[in-house]
């Protein structure tokens, strides 16, 4: 299993970094819907939809505002919907206070699920544009690295985490949800995540007085993987299964491979815009 994991990794990660770093933003923005669609198949399957047609309504539905938005959006919608992104993953953390909340099989918590499927995703997929396009004026690859940088980051939580949790973890983070996850793993994430993004600064044109916004940007974006990250494990608690799926080889499913990445892109963009970054 870890050879696969690693092997999947290897393949997934270059290419991701080159459709980042080399396709506009509307081509960007199309890879990364059908992506999402994808984790939101794999939601409604673990919700308990079972009618192929119920589960192709809902992504058309979701299909279908990505659309919208990306033809007819309002200037400065998009930072509206990043705002009801964060605002929804701030009830989350209280939705993990509550493990039981919206656990049974009735309709009721069934579409709640789906609900919370779609606002973590329509904001995440808005979000990554918004970090993608860049700001006017700017170099043509900043909008793109800002875009990889915070991906980046993402991925240096996990890693982080994973490593030194599996080395120094005693003190379980919440054992109930997620029982590998530790504090230990937690600050060794964030502190692997804050190092890459003042490691890469420098090369956005970010100056050394801003720094520690940088710094504070990693760490919330730490802070609001794990998040993402808790979430989908309390989904699969619900739904007693391992995995989101089985179509990434050693990494389960797609949503397995973006609950960190749908509630961080969107606290990225906030947290960014309010630091003046």
């Amino acid at each position: 299993m870890k050879k696969q994991r690693v092997l999947a990794a290897a393949v997934m990660t270059p290419v991701a970094i080159a459709i980042v770093l080399l396709l506009p933003t509307h081509w960007l923005a199309g890879v990364f819907a059908v992506t999402l669609l994808l984790a939101l198949w794999e939601l409604s399957r673990m919700v308990g939809v079972e009618h192929t047609i119920g589960r192709v309504a809902y992504l058309a539905g979701n299909a279908a505002i990505m659309a919208w938005l990306a033809w007819f959006g309002l200037p400065g919608l998009g930072l509206v919907i990043v705002l009801l992104g964060v605002m929804f993953w701030l009830l989350v953390c209280l939705w993990l206070l509550r493990f039981d909340f919206a656990s049974g099989d009735g309709a009721g918590p069934r579409l709640l699920k789906l609900l919370a499927g779609s606002l973590a995703v329509i904001p995440a997929w808005v979000a990554l544009g918004i970090l993608h396009a860049g700001n006017p004026g700017e170099p043509a690859l900043v909008g793109p690295g800002w875009a990889l940088l915070v991906l980046a980051m993402i991925w240096a939580s996990d890693t982080g985490a994973y490593f030194t949790g599996m080395r120094f973890g005693r003190r379980k983070l919440s054992p109930r949800i997620s029982p590998n996850k530790t504090w230990e793993g937690f600050w060794g994430g964030m502190a692997l995540s804050v190092a890459v993004g003042l490691a890469v600064a420098p090369f956005l044109g970010v100056g050394l007085a801003q720094l520690p916004a940088m710094a504070l940007l990693a760490a919330a974006v730490c802070v609001a993987a794990v998040i993402g990250d808790l979430f989908e494990s309390l989904i699969k608690r619900h739904a007693g299964c391992k995995d989101s799926g089985t179509l990434i080889p050693g990494h389960g499913g797609v949503y397995d491979r973006l609950d960190s990445v749908l509630a961080a892109l969107p606290v990225a963009v906030l947290v960014k815009a309010v630091l003046g970054l």
